[in-house]
Formats: structure tokens, C-alpha cells, sequence
């Protein structure tokens, strides 16, 4: 029995890649009220491709039911996200000469985080957002944004409005489009003859080295190698003429793309260089994904022995934060409430609400003041610095941080 066709090339799909069992939603935070009512679980089980290598979910829930007018995750709730968005913003500007005469057009803009910066020297710009709670966040900072999902047929549309892109972008998108094809197809039609398209990804080559299995979770359809989504733009007439990998999201890729006819963007070394890491690392040899699994049960184990331990000792652990890699990460494990006994998070669209599954309640930061807990479990790892940092007091008691990717850690 076959997973379906694969999103991209569409040979069937028989190779498993990661089997996480049954998960909500990760983003599906629940108000006090539901938790009594059903709650809708779906296999969370990842396959390769043997023809492509893409990694990918089936699709169980339409991207509108995901990114529905409630969708909880708003951007600018990160300052690390916020300072990458503004060195984003400089070194574009610097290397492409964008300016006044250019049009920057951002697909998933969320609440406007990144074309603010745009914005402010003075660029135009376009944000096109499904989420319409996020959508309007940046409306009321006067970010100019659609509320429609990306495809061919929307670029055909803003093409004929002449409203191409000089920069055409996505931060973390590229992965949540289940109809891949008809998204990228939909680049080639919106970038102007000269224009540059950056997209940037979590790096699969990072994903399996660094055992990072809770980047997996319903929102995010596919996870790409560099080998497989040059590609995947290259079939749309889209060539890839840079690349550069970031410690974004514990490992991304930022990809520059342009129309495969433009002779003036020369292709840089980076792009065999990343092409030959990868082959070495074996990203086109099945081989490679088929122990996955086992290590991600490894971790499972190690992650409840702590916990248990713990537990058993009388120490008292809480998480810090509310992402959707943390809720794929205590869902596998089986964990609930009576093992970390609380969560909090700086979005107050989160607070106040429970954690999909584990029903854990989110708390303002506030709270670990409060309660002097011994562990912080810091479920968004990928930016452990700056919430080190932050709660940086909790020492003042001695309680200590916990990471729990690629293995459980305790940092003091």
C-alpha cells in the first residue's frame, strides 16, 4: 500500500521516512471549552520519494482549514526573527539595488514583519497573507496585503494588474503548499524578466543530522534538499543561482531564483558546493532515510526518562513557549500536563489557551516568577539564545534549561 502519488513528480510513494503516530493540529490552540469535546488527530507519518527525494505529508486538512482567520503564530513575537527580517531587508537592498522604482512582494507575510523594514527605506511593497487574524495586523501598520493563498492563478492576476515582482520572497512557506507545482509555477509568472525570487526553508540535510523530528507536523507538506527543489524550480523554468544556509529554524536554506533565460544572474559556486555536500551526505540514496525513525524513538526514550526522573526526584518542569514544533515534539512523546505542568509564551494571542493534544495551559512569561520551577523545557530550541537570555533570573533559584533536540540537554 502506497502513501498516494509524491506532490512533485508523482511516482507512488512507498518509502517511509518518519512514523510520529497520530497528532492534532500543531497550531489548533483550544480554548477551556473544547477541552471536553472530540478532538481530531491525523497520521503524522513522512515518506521519501525514491524518485525525487522529496520528503512529504499527505495532505489530511486544507491549507485554509489550517490557516483559518484564527491562525495563532504572528512573527513579529521573535526577536530573533525580527532582527533576521531587518538584516534581510539591508543586505537584499544592498546587493539587488532596490529601491523607490522596485515593487518587493512577500508570500505568507504574516503580520507584516519583514515588509515594515522594506517599507521604511522607502521600497513598495505587497504582502499577500491567507490568515486573515494575521493579514489584518499588518493592515493596521499599513502594510499593504492581500488575504488570498498563493498560486498561478492569483500571480496571473496581479501580473495583469502590473504589480510583478523585483523581489519576489517566502520565509517558511515553501513548505506549507501542498500543491507545490501550481505555487511555483505561480513564481515564474509574477518575477519581472530581471527579477529575483528568495525562499528561504529548513535544510532537510539538518533536519536528519541534527534528529530534528519535531520540524514535522502537519502544516509543513514537504522538506527539501537543495539537490530536490533546484529541480522542482528548474521544470518551471526557474534556475537557481545562489544559495546560502542560514542557523534559522536550526539549519536553513535561503535559495535566490530567476527566470532560467536571464543570462545576467551568474550562478555562484555555492550552488555545486551545497550540491556536492549533499550528495555526499548521501540526500539521493534512500539508504540515508531509513533509520530515521529509530533515532527519533531514541530521543522519545531519553526525553521520558528525564521527565520520569524528575518527576520521580519532586522537581517540578515547565515549558517555555508555544510552537508548533514543540506540540509534534510532546504529542510523539506522550507527554501531558502531569509532566510538565504548564507552558508560557510572549504571543498573547496563545495565552490563556491550552496546547493541542497534550492540553497543556499557556501562561504569560510572568508565571515562571511565580512559581520558581526547577526545569524550563524550551520548546522553540531554534532560538534557545534569546530565551536563555530573557529568563536569564530563573538562575537566581537555580533552576536550569532544558533542550530537547537533537537529545533532552540540561543547560545550567
Amino acid at each position: 500500500m502506497t502513501a498516494g502519488p509524491c506532490r512533485f513528480c508523482g511516482t507512488a510513494l512507498e518509502h517511509s521516512f518518519c512514523d510520529l503516530g497520530l497528532a492534532p493540529l500543531s497550531n489548533a490552540f483550544l480554548d477551556a471549552s473544547q477541552l471536553q469535546e472530540v478532538e481530531p488527530f491525523y497520521p503524522l507519518h513522512a515518506y521519501v520519494c525514491g524518485r525525487c527525494f522529496l520528503v512529504q505529508l499527505r495532505e489530511f486538512e486544507s491549507p485554509r482549514q489550517i490557516f483559518s482567520e484564527h491562525y495563532a503564530y504572528f512573527s513579529s513575537y521573535s526577536d530573533t526573527w525580527l532582527d533576521h527580517a531587518r538584516t534581510y531587508t539591508d543586505e537584499m537592498i544592498h546587493r539587488f539595488n532596490f529601491g523607490p522604482a522596485s515593487m518587493v512582494v512577500e508570500i505568507a507575510s504574516n503580520d507584516g514583519y519583514l515588509l515594515q523594514y522594506f517599507k521604511r527605506r522607502n521600497v513598495p511593497v505587497l504582502g499577500i497573507e491567507p490568515a486573515q487574524n494575521c493579514a489584518q495586523a499588518a493592515l493596521q501598520a499599513g502594510i499593504p496585503t492581500l488575504v488570498k493563498f498563493f498560486g498561478a492563478e492569483l500571480a496571473a492576476e496581479l501580473k495583469a494588474q502590473d504589480k510583478g515582482a523585483d523581489l519576489l520572497l517566502g520565509n517558511n512557506v515553501l513548505a506549507h503548499v501542498p500543491s507545490l507545482n501550481d505555487f511555483v509555477k505561480g513564481l515564474k509568472i509574477l518575477l519581472k524578466p530581471q527579477g529575483v525570487i528568495t525562499m528561504e526553508f529548513p535544510h532537510l540535510l539538518n533536519l536528519m543530522r541534527e534528529n530534528q523530528f519535531d520540524t514535522i507536523y502537519h502544516e509543513h507538506f514537504s522538506y527539501f534538499s537543495f539537490y530536490t527543489v533546484e529541480k522542482i524550480f528548474a521544470r518551471h523554468g526557474l534556475k537557481l543561482f545562489d544559495v546560502e544556509e542560514l542557523p534559522t529554524h536550526g539549519g536553513s536554506l535561503r535559495i535566490f531564483g530567476a527566470h532560467a533565460e536571464d543570462q545576467a544572474k551568474a550562478t555562484t559556486g555555492r550552488v555545486a558546493e551545497l550540491l556536492d555536500k549533499e550528495m555526499r551526505h548521501g540526500v539521493a540514496d534512500l539508504r540515508t532515510y531509513a533509520d530515521f525513525t529509530d533515532r527519533v524513538k531514541r530521543a522519545k526514550r531519553k526525553l521520558l526518562d528525564f521527565l520520569i526522573k524528575a518527576k520521580g526526584d519532586g522537581e517540578t518542569v515547565v515549558g517555555y513557549g508555544a510552537p508548533a514544533k514543540g506540540n509534534t515534539l510532546l504529542n510523539y512523546c506522550g507527554v501531558r500536563s502531569d509532566f510538565v505542568g504548564y507552558t508560557v509564551d510572549r504571543s498573547p494571542h496563545k495565552q490563556g489557551k491550552f496546547l493541542p493534544g497534550s492540553h497543556i495551559p499557556i501562561f504569560h512569561p510572568d508565571r515562571i516568577r511565580d512559581t520558581r520551577p526547577d526545569y524550563l523545557l524550551i520548546l522553540p530550541w531554534n532560538i534557545k539564545e534569546e530565551v536563555m537570555s530573557q529568563m536569564a533570573y530563573v538562575r537566581q533559584w537555580g533552576a536550569k534549561f532544558v533542550i530537547p533536540i537533537p537529545e533532552p540537554k540540561v543547560l545550567p
